[in-house]
């Protein structure tokens, strides 16, 4: 599942084009009949948030067991220090 997930946020992130279509039925002799049918093409714009997700994966996964351990380390002070200050 974890592909699935960074191929999704990758392309939220690149920004993407899908289709959607719209159809209309009416009962027409005791059978549906396809009366309207509309297909629009939508440009999905790139999210900030998802580039800026992309950007903080692939800099955690380039530190060492040693730096990632040193980066909680220094995240859990801040997180003590802020609570404290309340």
């Amino acid at each position: 599942m974890q592909g699935s997930l960074d191929e999704a946020i990758r392309k939220v992130a690149l920004g993407f084009s899908l289709s959607e279509v719209t159809e209309e039925y009416a009962a027409a002799d005791g059978e549906l009949k396809l009366v309207k049918r509309k297909e629009t093409k939508k440009d999905v714009p790139p999210d900030l948030k998802a580039v800026r997700l992309l950007l903080e994966e692939r800099a955690l996964s380039s530190l060492s067991d040693e730096e990632l351990e040193a980066e909680r380390q220094r995240l859990l002070s801040r997180l003590k220090e802020g609570g404290e200050d309340e």
